[in-house]
């Protein structure tokens, strides 16, 4: 009975080995959990909303992700994809212009409705902003949904594939929220 008990205690410990060796490595390669802060991405993702990024999401544009701030030295940002590799991004009363091609984004409409003059977005170009006419490779260019409250590439300029840490996949927190992001 005792060597039986032995034996079990073993093969629980293994497996909790296992399963602690393969947690970390899910999280460390794979995915994570992170907990927004700020409001600039409101209403699409509150202060404290706690979410899931992938690792491994090739990013596209209006991807929402998650980065290693490029002001702020152990602090990490989340913003929308706006503008890639090659990609030449302006907005001229409201209107997102990327490649000369107009885009709606319908996640900035519940703050055009509150907004005080139903206008969001500056007017703006990405040479204005960083000096660049183009996205250089390797590097994005990023904004918030909170336009008039969001410390974006506008401000700090473009910021690098490297710097990015996964893509916005799955929110759990709060309850009532939980599900894939819009």
């Amino acid at each position: 009975m005792k060597e039986n008990t032995k034996k079990e205690m073993i093969s629980w410990a293994k497996s909790f080995i296992v399963a602690i060796i393969l947690a970390f490595i899910c999280r460390q390669f794979l995915f994570s959990p992170i907990t927004v802060f700020g409001e600039s991405m409101s209403p699409s993702f509150l202060d404290h909303d706690k979410v899931v990024i992938s690792k491994t999401s090739k990013i596209q544009r209006f991807d929402v992700i998650v980065f290693d701030a490029p002001d702020i030295e152990n602090e990490h940002y989340i913003k929308r994809v706006i503008g890639l590799p090659g990609d030449s991004i302006e907005v001229k009363n409201d209107v997102l212009y990327i490649n000369g091609k107009a885009y709606k984004e319908p996640y900035l409409d519940e703050n055009k409705r509150i907004s005080p003059s139903n206008s969001l977005t500056e007017d703006f170009s990405l040479l204005e902003k960083t000096g660049k006419s183009k996205v250089p490779d390797n590097m994005l260019f990023v904004m918030g949904d909170n336009r008039l409250n969001s410390k974006d590439s506008r401000t700090f300029g473009l910021i690098s594939y490297d710097s990015v840490i996964g893509e916005v996949k799955f929110r759990f927190y709060p309850l009532n929220e939980i599900g894939l992001p819009k």
